[in-house]
């Protein structure tokens, strides 16, 4: 199962550019997890943005082609196996003029409770939430 794609527009800027001059590894991990961030406060209810917080286990990134300054990039996430305690989502990173393929991205999430800090299951309405 899994959920629709959530996109959203991001510039490359200065600050973005390594000494390769182009978008450092670590923007990508970033973006990555910006998307997510957004996509949770886009379609979760306030109740379940108070009581769940989540935290990655695990980050697999491809690289493809470089980002450059100047660019824009499109962030475009969806979430896809969840099990019990863990929900996968992928994330594809393009230039928005082409939409070259930049990176791909696989984390793996984990819920937790957002005043416990200990790991929680979710329920059906926010899995459903999330599904297509």
């Amino acid at each position: 199962m899994s959920s629709a794609p959530f996109e959203m527009i991001v510039p490359v800027l200065p600050d973005d550019i390594d000494e390769q001059n182009h978008v450092n590894n670590t923007v990508y991990l970033r973006w990555v997890q910006d998307v997510a961030t957004a996509h949770w406060r886009a379609l979760a209810s306030p109740n379940a943005q108070e009581n769940i917080a989540w935290v990655v286990l695990r980050h697999e990134i491809d690289y493809k082609m470089p980002a450059l300054f100047g660019d824009e990039v499109v962030l475009r996430t969806w979430v896809g196996k969840a099990s019990r305690l863990t929900f996968e989502r992928f994330t594809e990173i393009r230039r928005n003029g082409d939409r070259q393929l930049l990176s791909k991205a696989r984390t793996l999430w984990c819920p937790i409770n957002g005043q416990t800090s200990r790991p929680m299951r979710v329920s059906t309405e926010v899995r459903a939430q999330f599904s297509t």
